[in-house]
């Protein structure tokens, strides 16, 4: 690790929400020094999705070993570190516990204080690891298996939601979806994949709107206009192209998420822009940002697709912001599986 110079605050953060175990060392809030992820996604595979019950256990097995080859590939320990950052929400009550505890521990044994961090402030904290000249404000778009917020970021760690789903979350129904057509779970990278073999206008699927707010977002509706064709085409002994239903959703998806954001970045009379969350890291909807915000003269910001899903660098960074602002967590730091933002 090179010298830390007087002034370095070094963050030892701490991811453990879904079914991800992962800890990071981060520099001054925007160098990665290590960043080490065990995930669960083979284990909860067979079953379809996330079991709680079996994600916590997992996180007691592999939490202490992640945090030190995280040190270690750092070239630090705990001596050199300032500040100990973790998740204690949103998330799975159980998995959060873990992490919180873990973090409480060490921030007592090392003497050293202790960061509360919201999963979602993470998330959109991953912008600045990628991009070390993004400075607020802007508009970001977090889109994950748990959220879809649209949020104004007006400062390190001030933020204002405008708009989000009211009822799946987008990662959601990417998952409901890819489980309805038989690819399984995940589905987010799955329907990801198949889309490129498909027609994305061979299904005229529904794009909802919100009367009482423009930036809100529905994918309930949409998930069920996917079920309903399917189950059509089986009545009726039609063959269903897998390709052209994944396509022709996903298209649905991403064409609300893109005309939502970007009116979002015009009423604000920003010209920047973001995406953060596991959603974040597909493919098509990159591309759909990237081409929306050229012809707009927008910049956009999104990470690369390990800074997408759930890291402990991402929460390193919140954390070293929120370190900086001078807040401070105490040891009686609990798990808030419903945390708002």
């Amino acid at each position: 690790m090179e010298q830390v110079h007087e002034g370095d605050v070094l963050v030892l953060a701490i991811e453990t929400s879904c079914d991800e175990t992962a800890a990071s060392v981060v520099k001054n809030g925007r160098e990665v020094l290590s960043n080490v992820i065990f995930t669960q996604i083979a284990l909860h595979a067979q079953y379809g999705g996330v079991v709680p019950e079996i994600a916590s256990r997992k996180h007691i097995e592999k939490i202490n070993q992640v945090i030190e080859e995280a040190l270690a590939q750092a070239g630090a320990t705990l001596e050199d570190i300032d500040v100990v950052a973790v998740t204690y929400g949103p998330g799975l009550v159980g998995a959060l516990l873990v992490g919180v505890s873990a973090a409480k521990a060490i921030s007592f044994a090392a003497g050293i204080p202790l960061i509360g961090v919201h999963h979602i402030s993470g998330h959109i904290s991953a912008n600045y690891i990628e991009y070390r000249e993004l400075e607020p404000p802007f508009i970001c778009l977090v889109a994950s298996g748990g959220h879809s917020h649209l949020v104004a970021v007006k400062d390190y760690g001030v933020y204002e939601i405008i708009g989000m789903t009211r009822d799946d979350a987008a990662g959601e129904a990417f998952d409901k979806v890819a489980r309805a057509i038989g690819l399984g779970y995940p589905g987010g990278p799955k329907i990801d994949r198949l889309s490129r073999e498909g027609d994305p206008d061979a299904i005229p699927f529904p794009r909802a709107k919100i009367a009482e707010n423009e930036y809100d977002f529905s994918f309930s509706g949409l998930k069920s206009a996917v079920l309903n064709y399917l189950n059509s085409c089986q009545m009726k002994g039609e063959p269903v192209c897998q390709a052209d239903v994944a396509a022709s959703f996903q298209k649905a998806v991403i064409d609300v998420l893109v005309e939502h954001s970007l009116h979002a970045v015009r009423k604000f009379g920003y010209d920047k822009f973001a995406i953060a969350g596991g959603v974040a890291s597909n493919s098509s909807l990159r591309a759909a940002f990237e081409e929306a915000c050229g012809r707009r003269n927008i910049r956009f910001y999104r990470p690369s697709p390990v800074l997408c899903t759930d890291n402990a660098a991402m929460i390193g960074a919140a954390g070293y912001y929120e370190y900086a602002k001078g807040v401070r967590s105490g040891y009686d730091l609990n798990a808030v599986p419903n945390l708002r933002l």
